[in-house]
């Protein structure tokens, strides 16, 4: 089958140590193309990361009839325009989370879904170590899945990082707090219903620097997590089940190219004795994302994960937000 041809919009530092790495690996892609504000800068970019095309306007780049699919790593409050301009160009977009500020900026993005294909990139969807636990989780290996606990921070206090800028969609809860709510989705399967938030805002930036949530899935299924840029950098997921308990140690920045462990809890001792890993191959997730986005738009597969789904997360974040504000319990819309 013909690779499918890309272009990446911007010369960001997740695409260019992370996603175009692990993209430039898979038997489905080609990177053509990269594009940046500056000429200079795509430039460099294209040379460091052998990109045939550099393009110094984002414009250049969806002018490019070769190009058959982008990647779009620019800030947050740019995801949906520059999508919306991609598509109108004919380029399907693999789109960096969180795909929009709310989930009616999101909802534009249903004009287009027929037209071209649109998938947030979560890629922690496609590792094995969330596909494993999600396997064991429907043998019932834990048995019934009642609670999900997440921890997720780093420390950054960087005025010129686009993280702390509140007014482009940074801080916490939308760089961060998107991952454990893409865990609950994921693993209990199903939407959550109302949820509840505590958040803590940075007084010089305006953004959340610390959000905390309790997320009900309904039928006692509980997420609850806590999310931070000003904290040591630390993840974790716990899963707990009627009879037992799964540990995913790093469930987002997984070692590139690496093996993987989860850790299997039978509850028979609370020192542990009762714990077994279970390794996982080695694999990039930014490689498997970049395979079953590819393979869906040469018609191999069906799209993973769509607009739809995009939205109903942004509902969730919605939620959290007007939590926030209200200081109550809030439905989840949709």
């Amino acid at each position: 089958m013909k690779k499918v041809v890309w272009g990446i919009l911007s010369t960001a530092k997740i695409g260019r140590q992370r996603v175009i790495p692990g993209m430039q690996k898979s038997a489905w892609c080609e990177i053509r193309a990269i594009a940046s504000r500056s000429a200079e800068s795509a430039r460099e970019a294209a040379a460091a990361l052998g990109i045939p095309k550099a393009y110094g306007s984002y414009q250049e780049l969806l002018a490019d009839t070769e190009i058959e699919a982008i990647y779009n790593p620019l800030p947050n409050h740019l995801h949906v325009p520059l999508t919306l301009q991609a598509a109108a160009a004919g380029k399907h977009v693999l789109c960096e989370k969180p795909i929009a500020l709310n989930a009616d900026d999101a909802a534009q993005l249903r004009a287009v879904a027929d037209k071209v294909l649109i998938m947030e990139a979560f890629m922690v969807r496609f590792h094995p170590q969330w596909l494993r636990v999600r396997q064991h989780i429907r043998e019932g290996r834990i048995g019934t899945l009642r609670a999900l606990q997440m921890f997720f921070s780093y420390f950054n206090v960087d005025a010129g990082n686009i993280r702390n800028m509140a007014a482009i969609g940074g801080g916490a809860l939308y760089d961060i707090g998107c991952y454990p709510i893409t865990a609950g989705r994921f693993f209990f399967e199903s939407e959550p219903r109302r949820v509840i938030a505590l958040v803590d805002r940075d007084p010089g930036f305006g953004t959340d620097r610390m959000t905390s949530a309790l997320v009900d899935f309904g039928s006692g299924r509980h997420l609850d997590f806590t999310v931070s840029t000003q904290c040591a950098p630390y993840q974790r997921i716990q899963l707990c089940g009627s009879k037992g308990r799964i540990e995913i140690q790093i469930p987002v920045n997984a070692p590139q190219g690496e093996k993987t462990s989860i850790f299997l809890d039978d509850g028979s001792s609370l020192a542990g004795a009762g714990i077994r890993a279970e390794m996982l191959p080695a694999s990039d997730q930014y490689t498997l994302q970049a395979d079953a986005f590819s393979r869906a738009i040469r018609g191999e597969i069906d799209l993973p994960y769509g607009v739809e789904d995009a939205v109903q997360g942004m509902r969730v974040i919605d939620a959290l937000f007007r939590s926030e504000e209200s200081g109550r319990w809030e439905e989840v819309q949709g």
